[in-house]
């Protein structure tokens, strides 16, 4: 353990020799047999929790409210502690020793299932007591509303050495000598932000090893009660409510907190923040981390301040300390993307007058002599081209040759980040001693969901324990309800953005109409065209199909991955995210899939246009190209998500807490008790995070599938993620009960996930400069057909518009007046002119802008894929010091280990059994020297 989760000194100090802890001591290596039986045998749970107990009988049952029972000791009675003479606002039992590790709330409702309640919590608090917790109570008497009972609990230094043993959590064995890195020589210009050192690195570094009953002189216990940080208390108090059974009901046995909370049996359970966010605690056995995060990274005048990722990672644990430090490297990457975006969109607005494009669509012996075919049919009338000066002008922003830069830049960009990623992630994990956790110690601890619904066993090949398994026939079947549920959803996001299409045909006639005849519109017509109204008003309403899909998706999502009963934790997570990420990237991406790949590309031409349904004409792109429009679909949705997220995630919680609170605020502070106050709060729940990663990888794919058409998405993120940060943080350590800490060395899937996007990325951008943008036959009019030397792009807007007959119209299509009797008009296509013998067919310079476009393609992809693998190849995934650093640290436990073997080798040849034990001495000796000469 790098930087250890308790306050520790140098001296070791020998284990506890009480009978409790020798009766711990020979549970040994059946501990976490133990735990496995207590989930598979309801006949068997109290005989096994009674291990943990055993002075305590098999009939006893929790004591009412008045009279507390813990573990072999019995305290006051809450009516015998005036309760205005103690501050409630304490971490501690009444005694002011026992640190309150976990809550448990419930109210003591009289209603038909009240007795069924009563018993559920006096068996579940009976066997938690013979598991070695032990149990205070609040009466709802001394509660702020008179109707909530709390159960505090407390893990004893006997249970938390055996479990501290299951879960291989590892503890520190000797202080770290090797030396620290080589100072930065930038650290002098960055100190504005770096926090204070007693904030970064509140803690000495250490050399870890897994906890061992048998081997507690081998570490550094100082104080039994500190030992085990808050975060490690938790955790395993967590474990044990999961697994502590409370009966059997319909003949199936039932256990875990999370069933009781279900059922309302109890009404929430959390670990306790150790003081109020806004100032310190007044006892100084705590330590004010909730306080010193608030101050020095909860508020958001701090933003420019790097995070303190150590004490995150202490008070939370790592689950959700490899969060924030993954969405901070996230953000300092992004500058670069923000600052290089900005240059290409100030080089864009620099050389707009400049644009030969724009100046001959403005121009009205140019642009106000083409007349342009109406863009519906009968309603709409002949138009010239000029009417569009302004949205041509504003489209040169970001359809110009920067974006074919921009668009390989960021292909590399993702490559380096995530590279740069895998390195920071190998350092955390080294710095954070989890580079022996691996993800298969959590393959072994099943989901308490899953052995209570699987009621079969067979043979685990790893443990060699009978455990409980779901027949691949059930699995078939669940799999495919649960296929069939998520491709109902996906169809009906497909169809709901059928509908939005409709509409935006249905008022685009409309729309062109209206500005027409309205005179109070003449003034913005330039610039709000009836295609750029349809785009906004379109974008707004797939913003709110989008956002009501995700409400009801978020819950049926969570519910046919609870059907599919996952067996480990991760798997359940990795099948949720799946399901979300899936309907997520269509729900937010197909409409910008839509503009950005099939509008304006099957229009047909006057007289032979495509309709969908047979109905509505298909939709045509501004004569400036569809660019302009994917870029406000594109602004609409990202903007709007990210306003929308955080005033969720920060508005929201906050007003329930207010008001939650509301008559709590009346109260005195030390009648307010510290269990109550979090209470009140909001729960974080298990599927915190994942809602975290979620948005945060949709907004990775905003700017990075669809990066060429917006260079400023980059500068977007960045701003909202500064914004993000605090608050989450804020949101974290203020309006939410503290979450139980949780082991992880790496953002999971969702690395997977980004790289597959990496990928895709390379292809969308690929596509959109080459069939979006204007840029390709641009460039092939410039080296191909361009006629003037002095000017090459001069004449491209007349060459890129074919001619039609407006005699050739059809009735159905021929528009309803003709006051100017215009003879012919003009459509953006490449076909022959109606004099031509090949009438209304694509010219030879369609098919060559196409065969450039393809062209294009291939050689952007398989450049930037060539640049992407070789960058990946050239940067390792893990730093050369922190490899050595890895051995060194190895090396140096395995001998700590060896030379403490060898003394206890050493003392039992002094005491007794010599031949038994000098084989034993020269085994240890061997292994010790195959470990020097490894």
């Amino acid at each position: 353990m790098r930087r250890p989760e308790s306050p520790l000194r140098s001296a070791p100090l020998p284990g506890s020799s009480s009978g409790k802890a020798a009766t711990m001591n020979r549970l040994g290596k059946k501990a976490n047999e133990t735990l496995i039986e207590m989930a598979l045998s309801a006949d068997d749970d109290i005989a096994i929790l009674t291990k943990f107990k055993p002075s305590q009988s098999e009939g006893e049952e929790c004591n009412g409210p008045e009279t507390i029972s813990t573990a072999g000791s019995e305290i006051p009675s809450s009516s015998e502690i005036d309760k205005r003479h103690q501050s409630k606002d304490s971490i501690f039992f009444r005694d002011g020793v026992r640190r309150i590790d976990f809550v448990l709330s419930y109210v003591d409702d009289l209603n038909k299932e009240w007795e069924k309640k009563l018993e559920r919590r006096k068996e579940f608090e009976s066997n938690l007591q013979k598991a070695g917790l032990e149990l205070e109570t609040e009466d709802k008497k001394e509660s702020e509303d008179g109707k909530i009972f709390f159960v505090k609990i407390h893990a004893p230094w006997e249970v938390l050495i055996t479990y501290a043993e299951v879960l291989n959590i590892k503890v520190p064995i000797r202080e770290n000598d090797i030396p620290p890195m080589v100072e930065n020589p930038l650290d002098c210009v960055l100190f504005p932000l770096r926090l204070p050192e007693k904030v970064m690195h509140p803690e000495p570094d250490y050399f870890t090893a897994p906890f061992s009953k048998d081997k507690q002189e081998l570490y550094l216990i100082n104080d039994e009660s500190t030992f085990f940080s808050p975060s490690m208390r938790n955790r395993i108090v967590n474990y044990i409510l999961t697994r502590c059974p409370y009966g059997t009901e319909e003949g199936k046995k039932k256990f875990g907190i999370k069933r009781l909370l279900n059922n309302g049996t109890y009404t929430a359970a959390y670990p306790l923040h150790d003081c109020q966010y806004w100032k310190k605690a007044s006892d100084p056995n705590c330590d004010s981390e909730r306080y010193t995060l608030y101050m020095e990274w909860a508020r958001f005048l701090r933003f420019y301040k790097e995070q303190p990722l150590v004490l995150i990672r202490k008070y939370y644990g790592e689950k959700i300390g490899i969060y924030f430090a993954w969405l901070g490297f996230y953000t300092e990457m992004l500058f670069l993307a923000a600052v290089v975006g900005l240059i290409c969109f100030l080089y864009g607005l620099f050389t707009m007058d400049e644009n030969m494009s724009s100046k001959e669509i403005c121009d009205p012996t140019i642009g106000g002599e083409i007349i342009m075919c109406p863009l519906c049919d009968r309603d709409c009338e002949y138009w010239r081209l000029n009417t569009t000066c302004e949205s041509s002008q504003y489209s040169h922003l970001f359809d110009n040759v920067a974006t074919l830069f921009f668009a390989i830049f960021m292909g590399i960009w993702v490559t380096l980040f995530l590279e740069f990623w895998k390195r920071r992630q190998a350092r955390l994990k080294y710095e954070w001693d989890l580079v022996d956790f691996e993800e298969e110690q959590q393959q072994l601890q099943l989901r308490p969901e899953y052995e209570a619904k699987c009621t079969q066993k067979k043979k685990n090949p790893v443990t060699q324990e009978m455990e409980p398994y779901l027949p691949l026939t059930s699995q078939a079947v669940r799999f495919c309800i649960s296929g069939a549920t998520v491709l109902f959803w996906v169809s009906l996001i497909i169809a709901s953005m059928i509908a939005v299409i409709v509409y935006r045909l249905a008022v685009y006639a409309a729309f062109a109409s209206l500005m027409e005849n309205t005179q109070t519109l003449q003034p913005i017509s330039g610039l709000l065209t009836p295609q750029l109204a349809t785009s906004v008003t379109a974008s707004c309403l797939n913003f709110v199909i989008i956002m009501i899909l995700n409400f009801f998706y978020e819950r049926i999502a969570i519910w046919i991955t609870d059907m599919e009963i996952p067996r480990t934790h991760m798997e359940y997570e990795n099948r949720l995210t799946m399901k979300m990420f899936l309907f997520q990237f269509v729900n937010y991406y197909s409409s910008c899939f839509y503009v950005a790949f099939f509008k304006g590309k099957f229009v047909g031409y006057p007289g032979a246009y495509t309709y969908m349904f047979n109905r509505w004409r298909n939709e045509e792109c501004d004569p400036a190209g569809c660019l302009i429009e994917l870029t406000t679909q594109l602004t609409i949705v990202m903007a709007g998500k990210q306003i929308w997220g955080n005033i969720q995630e920060a508005i929201v919680p906050w007003i329930c807490n207010w008001w939650g609170r509301r008559k709590a605020r009346n109260n005195p502070e030390n009648l307010y008790s510290r269990w109550e106050q979090d209470h009140d709060l909001q729960t974080f729940g298990a599927l915190g995070l994942f809602y975290e990663y979620l948005e945060m990888v949709i907004q990775f794919g905003f700017i990075t599938l669809f990066v060429a058409s917006f260079p400023l998405a980059p500068l977007l993120a960045l701003m909202n993620n500064i914004l993000e940060i605090r608050v989450d943080s804020w949101k974290l350590t203020t309006q939410y009960r503290r979450p139980v800490a949780a082991k992880a060395h790496s953002i999971g899937v969702w690395q997977e996930i980004l790289n597959g996007m990496a990928i895709l990325s390379v292809v969308t951008n690929a596509f959109i400069v080459a069939f979006t943008s204007d840029m390709i036959p641009r460039l092939v009019y410039y080296y191909a057909y361009s006629e003037n030397e002095d000017s090459p792009m001069s004449g491209y807007i007349n060459n890129s518009l074919s001619v039609f007959l407006i005699s050739d119209f059809p009735e159905r299509n021929e528009p309803k007046e003709n006051p100017e009797n215009f003879v012919i008009c003009r459509y953006r296509d490449y076909r022959y002119p109606p004099d031509h013998e090949r009438k209304y067919l694509h010219t030879m310079q369609f098919w060559h802008i196409l065969a450039a476009k393809l062209a294009f393609i291939i050689i952007m992809e398989h450049v930037v894929f060539i640049v992407k693998f070789f960058v990946a190849w050239m940067i390792p995934d893990v730093p050369a010091d922190v490899k050595a650093k890895i051995k060194r640290e190895k090396y140096l436990t395995q001998k700590i280990l060896h030379e403490y073997e060898l003394e206890k080798l050493k003392e039992r040849l002094c005491q007794g059994d010599k031949r038994a034990t000098e084989k034993e001495f020269i085994a240890t000796e061997g292994r010790m020297e195959l470990s020097r000469a490894m």
